[in-house]
């Protein structure tokens, strides 16, 4: 079985990573390297987020908080103009992940690029994104929502640790380190 075929059966990308037991064989798959950004791409995202920081900019840039926070990623800010337009640009993330600090004063502490699968289908991937040629986990059925929000369309997505160190990966979905106590 192929990464790309395991990644299908076991749901995401990190689930691969740490190994999955694959059915029949009893094998595993070993994880692929770490996937890091070039210090170029890096670079980019950082000038072009920066200014979030603020998370006042953030709101006035149209970034809508959510109410709860994720543990492993913190809370989330979305910008509902670039998660419904159907493309990934780099330089307009869809989602802002903030962590409260001392005082409740939010810091930013990555960024994530979600776009909704265009068939709606878990079992094809024709569509998945990648961002500087790192593909995008999922397809994946959506998280839940407040009551009253619409709900989330299966998609994929992509977490990028630009603010916060991640032991798992500056890619990796969840950061271990960040709580919601």
């Amino acid at each position: 079985m192929t990464f790309s075929q395991a990644v299908r059966r076991c749901g995401t990308a990190a689930a691969v990573a740490v190994t999955c037991a694959l059915s029949g064989g009893g094998t595993a798959v070993a994880a692929p390297p770490v996937a890091h950004l070039t210090k170029a791409e890096r670079a980019k995202l950082l000038a072009v987020t920066g200014k979030f920081r603020d998370v006042q900019r953030a709101i006035d840039a149209g970034y809508l908080p959510t109410k709860d926070c994720v543990p492993g990623m913190g809370l989330h800010y979305v910008n509902p103009a670039y998660a419904g337009d159907g493309r990934i640009d780099p330089l307009k993330p869809e989602i802002l992940l903030y962590l409260a600090g001392p005082h409740g004063r939010l810091k930013l502490t990555a960024v994530e690029y979600f776009l909704p699968d265009g068939d709606g289908d878990l079992n094809t991937d024709r569509d998945r994104p990648a961002l500087y040629d790192h593909p995008f986990n999922g397809p994946m059925l959506g998280h839940p929502v407040p009551q009253g929000a619409p709900p989330m369309p299966v998609h994929y997505d992509l977490h990028v640790w630009l603010y916060r160190h991640n032991p798992a990966g500056e890619l990796a979905t969840e950061n271990p380190t960040v709580t919601c106590g």
